[in-house]
């Protein structure tokens, strides 16, 4: 099949047959649409069509405005949430990094109280028996041989405890670095866990302006905004192919491509969930991460960070897994499945479900396995059997509310409990030559930094592993050095909500 003429059984594009059909559509739309555009633009009276005129002219002077609206609510929406996946990724990472420095600490620390207590118990020994007391029986011996012996001895070990010695210094100035280092990254996740919170704050604030535009707005007003948007994208669709931007002919995927088109039309009809990543609920980027995750590569969570670090492809070279890239700030995300056609994670209150890959403004295209070659070179690739219903038209309606952030209420945060450096006990050399050991402090360092930190915010909304989101997400954003690992956002790409 040749990229964009998918025809239905009786031949007909579906974008094509939808241009058609929505001619008429709109003409009415527009007589019934009363006063829904007293907000954007007042309403006219109809007027007669001369010859050759637009007829769907006055329902576009009335519907544009305010889908153009709605369209920039949902951009705005879909950018903010990406962001915010943006942040919870990097603060998954740190989060990671202090449980492992809160490792190394604990080790670190084991070994300078090893060597500590090893050092008083040298100490000790020396304070009995008198600094120069193996001086004395040296030069008390009756023979010069054991003389010689016992001056090798003490030779001995006199280099042996000054290397403890070295050893042990070198063991508290390696604690005291990495003190340092998880104060500073204690303080980065805390900054992160802000942020975090912040970027929920302003998603609820998007999805909010989404959802009572949407909210005010018939259910007549809906349908007719529905079939504007799918006679624009008709629209769209066909001046891309005929660009001829595609190329000609049908490139077969590689192997791992070929699961990850498979597990993304597996999630046909889910809902969308900001933050989502699955299994139940996804995000534009969110599905084409867990896409490629269950395919077996593990690629970047964020729309803008997939379009940024994966091999950039020119589209006339796409193949059915790559990932289709729109609009300037690469805030929305979707996967090719040939034929001209992307499934994709669209927008709040609607579905996973496959359109048009012309339908919106494409910045271009990454390929997350360039060096694996296609599985069947030279074959052809047929678009897979779609579910009725995956391709219709994408709704214009209330998100569920379980699918709608909470704004969270923020808190002052608290002042953290850093790590303290241990006091190493100076060192001394005594007249015999051999260096005692000085008693260290008997108050033993902490060394590993306390958990009692907490978020700067109680807001429920993370989105989970389940795509739901679940409270305590600034819980674990409280990067304590013994604290949780998992972020967990869900996800995970405040642009789009992708």
């Amino acid at each position: 099949m040749r990229a964009g003429v998918r025809t239905t059984e009786n031949g007909v594009r579906p974008w094509v047959r939808a241009a058609l059909r929505c001619g008429a559509v709109l003409a009415l739309a527009a007589l019934a649409f009363g006063t829904a555009g007293t907000a954007f633009a007042a309403p006219q009276p109809p007027v007669s069509v001369a010859p050759g005129a637009d007829p769907l002219a006055q329902a576009k002077a009335t519907l544009g405005p305010m889908l153009d609206r709605l369209h920039e609510l949902y951009r705005e929406a879909e950018a903010a949430t990406e962001q915010y996946n943006g942040t919870v990724a990097k603060l998954a990472t740190q989060q990671t990094t202090v449980a492992d420095l809160k490792v190394r600490l604990e080790h670190q620390q084991a070994a300078v109280d090893a060597g500590g207590d090893l050092a008083s118990q040298l100490a000790a020994a020396q304070y009995r028996n008198g600094n120069a007391s193996d001086l004395a029986e040296l030069l008390l011996t009756d023979s010069p041989y054991e003389a010689a012996v016992v001056a090798e001895l003490l030779n001995t070990a006199s280099r042996s405890q000054s290397e403890f010695l070295d050893r042990l210094k070198a063991d508290r100035a390696t604690l005291t670095v990495l003190q340092q280092l998880a104060e500073a990254t204690l303080a980065q996740a805390q900054a992160l866990a802000v942020q975090q919170e912040a970027g929920k704050a302003d998603v609820a604030k998007r999805l909010a302006e989404v959802e009572q535009m949407v909210s005010s707005l018939t259910g007549a007003q809906r349908s007719e905004l529905e079939q504007l948007e799918t006679n624009r994208a008709d629209e769209a669709q066909l001046a891309f192919l005929a660009s001829g931007a595609l190329g000609k002919g049908e490139r077969t995927p590689s192997q791992a491509g070929r699961k990850a088109v498979a597990f993304a039309l597996a999630q046909l009809g889910k809902d969308y969930l900001w933050g989502g990543t699955g299994p139940d609920k996804f995000d534009c980027s969110g599905l084409t991460s867990q896409a490629w995750l269950a395919a077996g590569l593990n690629i970047p969570r964020v729309s803008q960070d997939q379009w940024s670090e994966l091999t950039k492809v020119p589209l006339n070279q796409l193949r059915p897994g790559d990932l289709v890239v729109y609009y300037a700030g690469a805030t929305h995300i979707a996967m090719y499945i040939g034929g001209g056609l992307v499934v994709q994670a669209p927008r709040t209150g609607s579905v996973i479900k496959v359109s048009p890959i012309g339908a919106m403004p494409i910045l271009g295209a990454v390929r997350p396995d360039p060096q694996a070659v296609s599985d069947d070179p030279g074959g052809s690739w047929k678009v897979p059997e779609l579910p009725k219903g995956a391709d219709a038209v994408t709704p214009i309606q209330p998100a569920k509310p379980e699918n709608l952030p909470t704004p969270p209420v923020t808190a002052p945060p608290t002042t953290p409990t850093t790590p303290t450096a241990p006091v190493t006990p100076p060192v001394t050399t005594s007249p015999t030559g051999t260096p005692p050991v000085t008693p260290p402090v008997t108050t033993s360092p902490t060394g590993t930094p306390s958990g009692g930190t907490s978020s700067p915010g109680t807001g429920t909304g993370t989105p989970t592993g389940s795509g739901t989101p679940t409270g305590s997400e600034s819980g674990s954003a409280s990067a304590s050095v013994s604290g949780s690992t998992n972020p967990k956002e869900n996800e995970g790409s405040p642009g789009t909500t992708g």
